[in-house]
């Protein structure tokens, strides 16, 4: 299959470009276009010369000369659009893009990680909705042995999105209640980390912490890919529970959850995994084997491809 596929591919690690070198691992032939500086015109004449159009549209950018909803106008019906969405939009500031962009209307398919978006799509507009979680590079899942020299740490931002604010708290917490035990990557913190430093990291911690925006700490099957980028690269990952979480991973033997927004269970948690190596030890191992055989972008873009040709 030939595919077209619009992002952005400026970074190595950038999503778009895990998702392009899957697809040619799967055998098809990839165009990549970069968002914001390929002009719409020509994207229009490289899609239409395709059989797939795959686009990422991220919030706020644009496309040159010809806006990517006439793009898209201008392929409906000759050409298959998808997109597949790690984000997410309900009930935070970004929600408002559903009725101001009609990108949002006029794609054929929305892969999303939020099922209720998904449900969305199918009961408001003429967009296919498919429900379908995050995942992690294959060519990242690999596991490395190496001395436990952190006990516990978070990866990922402390500022995030401004409606959540359990992620500062949780790190404020972490960090008060661990002290040198403790240690916090991301921009600010200890500094980002990526690729094979980011699976050694995980391979010389015992317990990583997890966090996903989960409004009310309730809101359901919208899971971060952190979920897979910690298990599949070799993590433990202590998770706040999220419904359908359990569809995923069998909780207790493959991942650990902890009650959402509740501190004194994270804690006992926590100081319970520090101190049961062996155990531990099983269940990373568990969710490792589990995320690369069943949550890998293969795994995803397999699902996909037979989802719209089916």
């Amino acid at each position: 299959m030939k595919i077209v596929f619009l992002g952005n591919f400026g970074v190595s690690y950038s999503s778009e470009n895990h998702h392009v070198k899957t697809l040619e691992s799967l055998g098809h032939e990839v165009i990549k276009l970069q968002e914001g500086k390929v002009d719409g015109n020509e994207i229009v004449r490289q899609a239409l010369a395709s059989n797939l159009f795959v686009v990422v549209h991220t919030h706020g950018w644009v496309t040159p000369i010809l806006p990517l909803s006439d793009v898209l106008r201008l392929l409906k019906g000759k050409v298959t659009t998808l997109t597949y969405h790690l984000d997410l939009w309900f009930g935070i500031e970004r929600q408002k893009d559903l009725e101001t962009d009609d990108f949002y209307k006029l794609i054929d398919h929305f892969f999303c990680t939020d099922k209720l978006m998904a449900d969305w799509f199918n009961d408001n507009t003429k967009v296919k909705g498919h429900f379908l979680p995050a995942g992690v590079y294959h060519e990242e899942t690999y596991l490395v042995d190496l001395p436990k020299t952190n006990d516990v740490i978070f990866v990922g931002s402390k500022s995030y999105h401004q409606e959540w604010k359990w992620r500062p708290q949780l790190i404020d917490w972490l960090s008060q209640t661990y002290g040198d035990k403790f240690k916090h990557y991301g921009n600010d913190g200890l500094g980002v980390v990526r690729g094979d430093e980011l699976n050694r990291l995980y391979a010389s911690t015992k317990i990583v912490v997890g966090d996903t925006l989960c409004l009310n700490f309730n809101y359901p099957y919208y899971l971060s890919d952190r979920v897979f980028e910690t298990t599949g690269r070799g993590g433990f990952l202590l998770m706040p529970y999220i419904k359908g979480i359990e569809d995923l991973f069998e909780v207790g033997k493959e991942i650990i959850t902890f009650k959402f927004g509740d501190f004194k269970d994270l804690k006992k948690k926590i100081d319970y995994y520090l101190e049961h190596d062996e155990e531990r030890e099983k269940i990373r191992i568990a969710g490792f084997e589990r995320t690369k055989k069943d949550h890998t972008y293969k795994n995803r873009w397999i699902k996909i491809l037979e989802e719209i040709n089916g």
